[in-house]
């Protein structure tokens, strides 16, 4: 018989489980044979060779890219890393491992995030946000102190796209101030009042999805058959309302000046009309919805911010949402045994989570990264950002990346999309 045709491919998705492999480098060494019988010295050359991204140390690129992605993208704590290595007949040590990413923040990761942080601070709007953090060893602190985690962020109207995270023992104003000390321009914030204290060049832009939240909270409270007509419903209708007017822009198209004007004509007659609504409204200072008012009004100088460029946004939920990847991370790992290692991941945070946001993968972006720096001098390094043209396209997600019928990034917004 013979082939007369093929039917339709059936496909499968295989996994190769990950391979540890060990790697000799073997430098081959030369000299010259009519030196050695004609002349009184004989030169020797030694091949090139890369240099290693830990001296003296097995570790390498691959590795060390591996075990970050483990435990900052997958949530992986080293501990079960550790017991993962272990039961594929391996032995790497958390402490090891832990050493490693902290050699490797202080002597590569560092000089990239502060290349980052140069051109964040260069932006006109940004986003902020903090959440806990506990850190086990610092000195002069009970191991059960809060410690925070600060995350600053571009907007979504710029062509860089940055997140950097900041440990930070307290949550003190002093600490955005710092870090913001050359910013000039709208500061996207919730409602703490930390943020309001930075300098004068600095406009804090209120957050209305948190306005929202206050009124839905404070719905939950009744009955669902006695919710209609409710001061909470109003107030609820109100935010709706303008984030119906936001989806509307949206979908228009709108450049931002556009969107200046359009939020001026349409979108702050609704705002007018829910505080002047408020205003008559009675409620509880202590009741659910007489906290949704203070709210409202404590806010209102900056939730008004939002009318003063086009640029701007309704609310705070880009820099809750880029945190989410730290606060999924804590459930898992739940803290950082010294300040040295809560720093340094925040910087390996900020890495990934800026290589996510511009469309790289982060096993191969690390991996790129400890393969080259070690081999190049720092004037070199800005080739290196995330959002260099320069790197290698292994590093950037295709859409073969996708997966097999999945038209989705590879890399979801939401990290609770698809969850079980």
């Amino acid at each position: 018989m013979h082939v007369m045709g093929h039917s339709e491919p059936r496909r499968e998705i295989e996994i190769i489980p990950a391979q540890v492999k060990v790697i000799e480098h073997v430098r081959e060494i030369y000299s010259c044979r009519n030196c050695e019988h004609n002349e009184t010295s004989v030169p020797i050359i030694k091949a090139p060779m890369p240099e290693p991204v830990i001296k003296g140390s097995a570790a390498s690129p691959s590795a060390i890219a591996h075990i970050m992605v483990q435990k900052y993208v997958n949530a992986l704590p080293l501990y079960r890393q550790e017991l993962d290595f272990i039961v594929n007949g391996f032995t790497l040590s958390r402490q090891t491992m832990a050493n490693w990413m902290i050699y490797c923040v202080e002597h590569w990761l560092n000089p990239l995030y502060e290349l980052m942080k140069s051109f964040l601070i260069k932006e006109e709007v940004l986003h902020a946000d903090e959440t806990v953090l506990q850190v086990l060893h610092e000195p002069g602190r009970a191991s059960r102190t809060n410690s925070y985690m600060w995350l600053y962020m571009t907007s979504i109207f710029t062509t860089l796209r940055i997140v950097l995270y900041e440990y930070q023992e307290t949550r003190s104003s002093s600490h955005p101030k710092r870090f913001l000390e050359n910013f000039k321009g709208f500061l996207h914030s919730d409602g703490y009042s930390g943020y309001h204290t930075l300098s004068p060049g600095i406009t804090i832009c209120g957050c209305w999805a948190h306005a929202r939240r206050a009124f839905a909270d404070a719905l939950k409270v009744a009955p669902p058959d006695a919710r209609a007509g409710t001061a909470s419903q109003t107030g609820l209708d109100f935010c709706n309302r303008l984030f119906a007017l936001e989806r509307e822009y949206d979908k228009e198209c709108l450049t931002p000046e556009e969107r200046f004007q359009a939020r001026l004509e349409r979108s702050k007659p609704v705002s007018d009309a829910l505080f002047a609504w408020a205003a008559t409204v009675s409620a509880l200072p202590k009741s659910a919805l007489g906290k949704a008012l203070h709210y409202l009004f404590e806010q209102r100088p900056y939730l008004e911010n939002v009318y003063k460029d086009g640029r701007l946004e309704l609310s705070n939920n880009r820099a809750e949402r880029s945190i989410k990847p730290f606060v999924i991370g804590r459930k898992n790992w739940m803290f950082s045994a010294s300040p040295k290692g809560a720093r340094a991941s925040a910087v390996i945070y900020s890495i990934i989570e800026t290589a996510k946001m511009n469309k790289l993968k982060p096993f191969e972006y690390l991996k790129h990264i400890f393969e080259t720096m070690p081999n190049i001098s720092p004037d070199k390094y800005g080739d290196l950002l995330p959002w260099s043209e320069t790197l290698p396209e292994r590093c950037k997600l295709g859409s073969q990346d996708a997966g097999a019928g999945n038209e989705k990034s590879a890399l979801p917004e939401d990290p609770d999309e698809g969850s079980l």
